[in-house]
Parts: C-alpha cells; sequence; structure tokens
C-alpha cells in the first residue's frame, strides 16, 4: 500500500502556492529512490516492497473544469530507479471505481479512457518534454513536445517501454519501466530532470496536475517542477535493430485476358530492416533499407474539381517519427510523401504494368537535439530507377503487337537538413532548412520533359517571444532554384502554380528558352497569444511567381502578396452560462506581383463551451468580388464573385464513451450558386474492447461558373481569340467512413476501414467568359448533342460548335483490414487485407445510398499482406 511521503501537507494556502510552484516561489521537487536491480514486477499491483519505501507525491490540482483547486480524487506516484531502467508507481482513488472508464485499445489510443500521464524534461531545458501515459486498462501511449506548448505533441515518438495497470476496490493502480536507453539525457553523475504529471478523469472531465499550468498562459516543459535523486547512469550508446520480411499477393478484380501482364494472382516477397543508431546522449541515426508499407491504411476517396493539387497525410512510420523536426515556418519546404511516390510517367500503351509507387531503395535519417538547445534533423533517401513493360496492339493482326521497356521514374535522391536553435528565457528560436533533389533523368527520356533535374529550396525562420510567450514576433525568408530541360521548366512556367502564359499578365511572360526557374518567399507577423481575454495578431506574406517547391515540398499558389489580422475575446472562466467560449474576427486580403486584387475574406468565428462539456461553433465568411488569376486555368482575369459561407458545428462531450460530432455548412453567391454540406461522425467506445465510428457525408453543390475547357484560336478579341469555357455544374456527393476496433488486449488488435463512396456531376447551361475581368458568363444556345453523345453542340453569334459535357457518376469502396500483433517489446507481426473497388459511369443522376452499395457488385483489386519484425538491441 503506498503511503504518503514528502508532498504531503494539509495547509491548504500552502497546497495552493504548490500548485504552480513549491514553498518559496521555488519549483516543486520529487525524489527518486535507487533499488536493486530486477525488484520491480511490472505486473501493475504495487505490491513489490520497494513501493512501501518510495516518497509518493499527492498534491494534485485541477486544470479543468475548477482551475486551481484541490484534485476531487486523491493521486500518489513515486519514482524509483536502477541501473537500467526508471520506474514510476502509481495509485489513482477512486469515489466509485466502477464508474472508471478503461477501455481496451492499441498503443496511442483510447483517449477517452483514465490515464495518468508522466512528462519528462530529462535535459532539464525548459523548452521539450518526453510523455508517457497508462490507462486504467493498461494501454500505453507516448509522444514527444519538441516545443514548450502542451498541445504540441509528436505522436510518432515509439519507444520501447513496458507499462501494466490493475483496477480494483480503491480505484487503479499502474507501474511503468522505461529503459535509460530510450531517454536522451546529460552525461553526468546526478540527474536533475523536468517532471509534471497529469491524470485525466474523463467521466468528471477532469484534468489534474502536479504542477498547474493556468489556461490564460503559455508554457509547459517551462513550468516543471524537479525530478532528483537519479545517480550514476549513463546515456546508451545502444544500436537497434528491426530487421523484416513481408509477402504480398495482389489479386485483380477483373483480369483482362487481352493483357500480357496481369496474371490471376501477383506474388512478391521482400526482406529489409530498420537501424537506429545513437549517436552519443543527443542524437539518432535512423536507416531504412527497401523499405515496406503494406500495413499503411489507404488515402480517402475524393473527386478533385479545382486546379489544385490535392495532398494526404503521411501515415508511413519511417517518415512520421521526428517529423516536425523537418517543418519550418512559413512555407512547406518538405512534403515526405514526395519520396516513393507513384512513377511520373504513364506509357502511351493499350497495357502496362502497373506501379503504384516507386521503391525506395534506402534512406537514412539524423534526428536530435543537444544540449545547447540546438535541434537538428537530417534525412536522405534514393529511389530506385523505374521501368515497366507496354505492350501496344496491332489492330490488323488479334495476335500481333509491339512490347517496350518504358522508364517511368528516374533514380532520384532526396534531402532536407533542418536546424533550429532555441535561445533567451522564454524559448525563442532560430532555424534554417535546405532541401534538394537530383534527378538521373538521362537527357533523352521522356521524363526529362516532365522531370527537372535539380531543385533546391530553403530559408531561414525565427520566433521571438516575448513576456513568457504573451507576444511573438515571427517571420521566415526563403529562395528556391529548379533546373531542368527546356521542356520541363516550360512545364513549370504552365502549370496552375504559376500560370505565367496568362494573355494580360505585363509582368511574368512565358521563355520556352529557359533551363531554370528561380523565386523567393518572406513574411512577417506580429501576435499576443496569451492573456485573460484579448489576443491578437498581424501578419503579411509574399511568394514571388518563380518561387517553386513541388519537386519535394507543397506549393499551391505563388506570385502572391497578402496581408491579413485577426483579433479574439475569449472568456476561460466559467460562468452562468457557459464553460467557457470565444469569439474571433479575421480578415486577409491578396495581390498578386501584377497590383491585381485577387482575393478577400472577411471572417467571424465563435465557439461556446457548455458545462457538461458539450461545445458549438458558428462562423461567417463573406468573400467581396475580386480577380482570378486561376479559374481561366491559363487565360485571361476573371471576375471571382462575391459569396457568403455560414458554418455550425456541435460537438459532444469528449470524455463520454458514446460522441457525436455534426458540421454544417451553407455557401451562397451572387449567380445563384450554392453549396449545402453536412459532415456526422458517431463514436462509440464499449466499457471493453470494442471501439467503432461511422461518419456519414453528404454534400450538395450548383457551382454555376465550372470550368470545362479552352478552345483555342476561335475565340472574341476580348479574350484573346480563345473561348474559355464554363458550365454549370450540379454534383452531390455522399460516402461513409467505418471503423471498427476490436483489442483483444493492449498488444493484440483487430482494426477495420472501410469507405463506399460515391459522387456525380451533371453539367449544364454552357457559356464563356465575354471579356477578361468579366463577372458575368455569356451562355450558349445549345441546339443537341454530338454524333458521339459526349459533347453539346452549342450555337454562338450563328457559328456551330461542340462543348465537351464532362458528366460524371464515380463509385468507390476502399477497405483495410489490419490484425496487429505486439508479440514482444518494439517487435509486430501484421496480417493485411487492402481491397478497391471502383468505376466511372457517364451522365448519371444524382447519387443515392443506393450508390454506397453498388461498388459491391464491382470487381475489386485485393491486397494480401503478411509482414513479421523483430525488435533487438545492442547497448
Amino acid at each position: 500500500m503506498p503511503v504518503s511521503g514528502m508532498d504531503n501537507d494539509p495547509d491548504p494556502d500552502k497546497k495552493k502556492r504548490a500548485s504552480k510552484k513549491g514553498d518559496d516561489d521555488v519549483p516543486k521537487q520529487a525524489q527518486a529512490i535507487e533499488i536493486e536491480n530486477n525488484s520491480v514486477s511490472i505486473d501493475g499491483r504495487l505490491d513489490d516492497e520497494v513501493w512501501a519505501n518510495a516518497n509518493f507525491l499527492d498534491q494534485f490540482f485541477q486544470r479543468t473544469p475548477d482551475e486551481g483547486a484541490a484534485a476531487t480524487e486523491r493521486t500518489e506516484v513515486a519514482f524509483v530507479f536502477d541501473e537500467n531502467a526508471l520506474y514510476i508507481g502509481a495509485r489513482m482513488y477512486s469515489s466509485n471505481p466502477d464508474e472508471i472508464q478503461a477501455t481496451v485499445a492499441r498503443r496511442d489510443q483510447g483517449f477517452n479512457s483514465e490515464r495518468l500521464i508522466i512528462s519528462l524534461d530529462t535535459y532539464l531545458d525548459r523548452r521539450t518534454a518526453y510523455s508517457f501515459s497508462i490507462s486504467a486498462s493498461g494501454v500505453r501511449g507516448d509522444y514527444f513536445h519538441p516545443q514548450d506548448e502542451s498541445r504540441n505533441r509528436d505522436f510518432s515518438y515509439d519507444p520501447v517501454w513496458i507499462a501494466n495497470a490493475r483496477i480494483d476496490s480503491l480505484g487503479w493502480t499502474a507501474e511503468m519501466r522505461i529503459p535509460f536507453s530510450q531517454l536522451r539525457f546529460e552525461d553526468k553523475e546526478e540527474q536533475d530532470w523536468g517532471l509534471n504529471i497529469n491524470r485525466f478523469i474523463p467521466n468528471k472531465n477532469e484534468d489534474d496536475f502536479w504542477v498547474v499550468v493556468p489556461q490564460n498562459e503559455n508554457g509547459w516543459s517551462s513550468r516543471f517542477g524537479n525530478l532528483r535523486g537519479i545517480k550514476n547512469v549513463t546515456p546508451s550508446k545502444r544500436i537497434e535493430f528491426i530487421p523484416y520480411v513481408s509477402s504480398n499477393a495482389f489479386a485483380p478484380g477483373a483480369p483482362d485476358p487481352n493483357n500480357p501482364f496481369l496474371d490471376d494472382v501477383n506474388l512478391e516477397t521482400n526482406v529489409g530492416g530498420d537501424v537506429k543508431i545513437g549517436l552519443g546522449p543527443n542524437l539518432n541515426l535512423d536507416v531504412t533499407l527497401n523499405p515496406d508499407f503494406g500495413q499503411v491504411e489507404a488515402d480517402p476517396a475524393v473527386v478533385n474539381l479545382s486546379v489544385f493539387e490535392v495532398t494526404f497525410d503521411e501515415r508511413r512510420p519511417f517518415f512520421t517519427e521526428g517529423g516536425q523536426l523537418f517543418q519550418s515556418r512559413g512555407a512547406e519546404y518538405f512534403f515526405s510523401r514526395r519520396i516513393g511516390a507513384a512513377p511520373s510517367l504513364s506509357p502511351s500503351a493499350d497495357f502496362s504494368e502497373q506501379r503504384s509507387n516507386t521503391r525506395i531503395l534506402g534512406a537514412s535519417k539524423l534526428t536530435g537535439r543537444l544540449s545547447n538547445g540546438l535541434s537538428v534533423g537530417g534525412l536522405f533517401a534514393l529511389t530506385s530507377r523505374e521501368r515497366v513493360n507496354s505492350f501496344t496492339a496491332d489492330p490488323l493482326n488479334a495476335n500481333g503487337g509491339t512490347f517496350n521497356r518504358v522508364e517511368v521514374e528516374p533514380l532520384s535522391s532526396y534531402g532536407v537538413v533542418r536546424l533550429q536553435q532555441e535561445f533567451g528565457p522564454y524559448a525563442s528560436t532560430a532555424g534554417v532548412i535546405l532541401t534538394g533533389v537530383q534527378r538521373d533523368v538521362n537527357g533523352q527520356s521522356a521524363l526529362s520533359d516532365i522531370l527537372t533535374e535539380q531543385a533546391y529550396s530553403g530559408g531561414a525562420d525565427w520566433n521571438l517571444r516575448f513576456q513568457g510567450g504573451k507576444y511573438q514576433l515571427s517571420g521566415d525568408l526563403g529562395f528556391s532554384h529548379v533546373q531542368g530541360s527546356e521542356n520541363a521548366i516550360l512545364r513549370l512556367q504552365t502549370r496552375s502554380a504559376r500560370f505565367f502564359q496568362r494573355p494580360d499578365a505585363s509582368y511574368v511572360n512565358i521563355d520556352s528558352t529557359r533551363t531554370s526557374l528561380s523565386g523567393y518567399r518572406a513574411s512577417l507577423n506580429f501576435s499576443k497569444n496569451a492573456g485573460t481575454n484579448w489576443l491578437w495578431g498581424a501578419r503579411a506574406s509574399a511568394n514571388s511567381p518563380g518561387f517553386e517547391l513541388n519537386d519535394i515540398g507543397v506549393l499551391r499558389k505563388t506570385d502572391r502578396y497578402r496581408v491579413g489580422g485577426d483579433v479574439t475575446y475569449r472568456e476561460n472562466r466559467p460562468g452562468k452560462l457557459f464553460f467557457r467560449y470565444r469569439f474571433n474576427a479575421s480578415a486577409n486580403v491578396d495581390w498578386n506581383f501584377g497590383g491585381v486584387l485577387t482575393g478577400q475574406r472577411y471572417n467571424l468565428d465563435s465557439r461556446f463551451t457548455f458545462h457538461n462539456f458539450w461545445n458549438t461553433s458558428f462562423s461567417t465568411q463573406f468573400r467581396p468580388r475580386s480577380q482570378s488569376d486561376v479559374l481561366t486555368r491559363g487565360g485571361p482575369l476573371a471576375g471571382r464573385i462575391s459569396s457568403w459561407r455560414f458554418n455550425y458545428g456541435l460537438n459532444s462531450n469528449f470524455g463520454a464513451p458514446r460522441q457525436i460530432r455534426l458540421n454544417g455548412t451553407y455557401q451562397f453567391d451572387e449567380t445563384g450558386g450554392w453549396q449545402a454540406q453536412v459532415n456526422t461522425t458517431f463514436r462509440v467506445t464499449t466499457s471493453g474492447k470494442l471501439e467503432y465510428s461511422i461518419s456519414p457525408r453528404y454534400s450538395r453543390n450548383l457551382n454555376r461558373r465550372q470550368f470545362i475547357q479552352t478552345i483555342t484560336g476561335a475565340g472574341p478579341a476580348a479574350t484573346f481569340n480563345n473561348r474559355y469555357i464554363f458550365g454549370d455544374i450540379d454534383q452531390s456527393t455522399l460516402s461513409l467512413q467505418l471503423r471498427v476496433n476490436y483489442s483483444f488486449n493492449p498488444n493484440l488488435s483487430l482494426e477495420f476501414y472501410g469507405e463506399p463512396f460515391a459522387s456525380s456531376g451533371s453539367f449544364s447551361n454552357p457559356g464563356q467568359l465575354p471579356e477578361a475581368r468579366s463577372f458575368d458568363l455569356q451562355r450558349f444556345n445549345v441546339i443537341g448533342r454530338s454524333s458521339d453523345g459526349d459533347n453539346f453542340l452549342v450555337e454562338e453569334a450563328g457559328e456551330q460548335f461542340e462543348v465537351s459535357d464532362p458528366d460524371f457518376l464515380r463509385r468507390s469502396f476502399q477497405s483495410n483490414l489490419v490484425l496487429r500483433y505486439e508479440w514482444r517489446p518494439g517487435s509486430t507481426f501484421f496480417l493485411v487485407w487492402q481491397q478497391s473497388r471502383f468505376n466511372n459511369i457517364d451522365r448519371a443522376p444524382f447519387v443515392d445510398p443506393d450508390d454506397l452499395t453498388a461498388p459491391f457488385s464491382i470487381p475489386g483489386d485485393n491486397v494480401f499482406a503478411i509482414k513479421f519484425t523483430y525488435w533487438f538491441s545492442v547497448n
């Protein structure tokens, strides 16, 4: 039975002071006791003799719901250590143990279970921290705080450690064992670490802390107390190995007997592995050879009718771990999904071998943080030269044709280096980032016409914090430079990020002889981020027309000046009606480098949290008229019509086992166009091992200015002799995301993700832009359809011609079923079944619920995979 120790004091005033600091304004102190090796059995019971002699902390205070008040339930936590590991023992009392929420889930999940979180600032830099959590059901969680902010969490941090928990008649108990080899700290005789402890009680929405950071103030690890007494331990210089073997079977849903490259079943076996090397106490070197990501969930379905690229989150473990170290302020210089993406070239043949991704031959990553506050991130990856076989049939000979070997992706290398120095008493930062891409496009291949040979980018950024982070002055300066063939650089000049070919743009122009492109960006922001009620910010930025990042980063639109600002009023003190609320007003205005006003957005937002911890939000956006330099997709300026947008959100209590989220949007514009969208999520976490969520989504919109095509050389002089064709599109989209997770225990889980999806678009009423900068369209007289039925036959000024009618109905089903078993710490077995079904129908009606079941009758592709990893270390 734990006993109260050094922090037990009945004086309530003293306790109140201790909620932030200890006596005499000194940080609170905790003491770890040395024990003999292997004297703690991690079974969660606290029945080992060492706990009877340990010092248990018991002063905990609420951050919510009653900030600064004593915790309603008693919590006791103690620390002991041996030469190999730190051990934590904890007793969480409960006045009603039957109400303890303890859902079984896999690692880093089950956030609405009652849990205990231990946060350690092992460098005592007052800026970063590692957090380790254990739930009442024994589910482990871990994450890294790269900055002095509690909400800034890197969940890709996955150390190898163990923990257990037990529920009993008094509440629940927990034990943790964290090997010193999994932590980074200074090499000195006695350690002095920052410490905070958090107990979350979801059925009360109560967040209890050993050191409370007030809601109106900034900071996290800078507010910690101290953990002392750990002596004679040294940072590990470990080497960890995770070899793997996997086998994949691809079964096409509809084998084509005419396709010589598609068998009934295609088998593939992969062998590879990861190596993690500790370079001193501060840095990690990770190396992966022939990585396999077959267990990663598929991306959600989407229909993109815009001119800009859609990107999805990174899910591959090698790139997600420590990924925050490669992110800078300002532009997105590094987007890891560029590495190993699908091949860039599609062979112009009747049939060809398929490659869903480019093989990563190897990658290495150096990450860490030095004792002087310098964060380091470096990554290098090499992707293979991909060649596929293609076949073009002979129309005159049923058994004849031509086979070719086509290079669809060159041998490529990618690199990124990020350095960030923290300094000053309030964790100010200054950093730099450099990226590079080299491709062996061989000069003569078709790839040299579409890919650059070299691409470099980088920048410097800063965030100066004043008065404890209450005020911030941040900004960045960046550059880019790409080189390639004339055709490759011409392609960059004409793509949607810049559209240099715009006929009415006098400040940029196409140069078909260029073999390089360069640009720059800059930004400056000043903001007030803490305070009782009022917050505000002001910002300005510029991206030059030649700025380009898309070889290894993401840049949707350049050629922009932007200024903006916002002001927020918030109230975090509970009142009669609301537990907390906030109002925000913001404005952003854009110009291109030709001085044309290209966008205005004015927003009003509000959020209210009720005493039952449900919350609701309202927002309004008004976009006045401006000019668009992308609407005609390389043509002249076109008027951007004014519009209003309204959003509503409702979220139930986050800590409840049954949750609902509702989001609704309605938008209308001056032409009569409109959009309505409803997204809902129902999530249920049982008291046992099952968790499931259903997310139905429906949208319907009438866009009266959807771009269709450009007809060159036959238009009016007012639009530079081209016709820029638009039309009405009545689009409807329906999807249903389903997730079901069953955890047999914290180390063995079965997870299912499935999404039936349907989207239809019906085009009508085509017309053309009558002149540059016009806010109106000149509608055509539709007199029929083309002979093949695929196009509109229209008449304008006595002339008849055809206009494309790109109606569509796209239906799909994607699913991912993963059995995951961590059979020993750090070693995992995966059994995976992925399925994909898809079809596209021309000129179809609006979607309805039947379209969600239709994909199940469509032949689908199936991938079955087995992956086995084994973790071991050499210290």
